[in-house]
């Protein structure tokens, strides 16, 4: 997530109420998390386990609850809940907006482009030449879509993402401030739902095309040219490189990736990375020859316990 402009760090600070440990001239340029992160950019860490990831990792502002060693050349920001710091951020420069047409004044439609009756347009959405978005259609705020991309009816592009803190007295929502990007040529389905980065990006590479009532979920990347079958749910942080095919009903773990060329067969469940150029069945998927003589071999136990007996 990235803010318009950078900012002096004493301005953040002040507006979480931080205390400044290390460089006192950095600027931050915007908001991510730790898998996400770039350099001037600001995240968080709230947890010992993942105090050395943070501190070593390309952001250079740290939000932490703890007084540490502070990298060369970076910056820690002391505060004693630095999710809720991070949380503040995010709505105070990604505030909720509220829409009051169908289609946002603030919204840039490409030549070209067809909005059927009933969609609703939000507030800085850029959508390119050529595209079709069918009726009833939702694209939230700050979604940007290429040329050529058709988006059927009842669809959701950019709901929040699925993601919560779990707290002594009940579950805390991590607020989303990134967007969903949708590449040229990317065609969805109708019913389907594509949520928005909790920082990054949702990102449906060209010319991907996605059968009806799909989910994906926050600050996965779909590559080029990939097939998603119907009812497939995607979790988020997840990669799919180019090419993959992901038949009816697939599912696919959080923060994984399937290597490009990928075949998931109908009804297989991903729960761990797995190599481009082979088919895959079964859940947990495996590779499609040996889940045969799996099965196989299962038919065969009912005659082998008899003549045991």
């Amino acid at each position: 997530m990235n803010f318009p402009t950078s900012l002096p760090i004493a301005n953040i600070a002040q507006l979480i109420e931080a205390q400044i440990i290390g460089n006192e001239e950095n600027t931050a340029i915007g908001l991510n998390e730790l898998h996400v992160v770039r350099p001037g950019d600001i995240t968080f860490v709230d947890h010992p386990k993942y105090y050395n990831k943070a501190l070593n990792s390309k952001a250079t502002i740290i939000i932490i609850n703890k007084e540490v060693q502070v990298p060369e050349g970076k910056t820690l920001l002391l505060h004693d809940a630095p999710f809720d710091a991070f949380m503040k951020l995010i709505l105070h420069f990604r505030p909720f907006e509220p829409s009051q047409q169908m289609i946002s004044p603030s919204a840039e439609i490409g030549e070209g482009t067809v909005i059927q009756a009933g969609a609703f347009i939000g507030n800085h959405v850029k959508i390119g030449k050529n595209c079709i978005i069918h009726a009833n259609v939702s694209i939230y705020d700050h979604c940007e879509l290429g040329d050529d991309v058709i988006i059927h009816s009842n669809t959701v592009i950019g709901g929040d993402g699925y993601y919560f803190q779990k707290r002594k007295d009940g579950f805390v929502k991590f607020h989303s401030g990134g967007r969903v990007i949708l590449e040229d040529k990317v065609e969805i389905g109708a019913s389907c739902s594509i949520d928005k980065g909790v920082t990054g990006d949702t990102i449906i590479g060209l010319g991907t095309k996605m059968d009806n009532q799909c989910q994906v979920g926050h600050d996965t990347v779909i590559g080029k040219h990939c097939l998603i079958g119907a009812f497939a749910a995607i979790a988020g942080v997840t990669v799919i490189e180019d090419d993959v095919i992901l038949w009816a009903r697939v599912a696919v773990n959080k923060d994984i990736v399937i290597g490009k060329g990928a075949v998931l067969l109908a009804t297989s469940a991903v729960d761990k990375s797995i190599e481009g150029n082979t088919t895959y069945m079964g859940s947990p998927a495996i590779e499609v020859r040996k889940y045969w003589r799996q099965f196989v071999a299962m038919k065969q136990l009912p005659d082998i316990i008899k003549k045991i007996k």
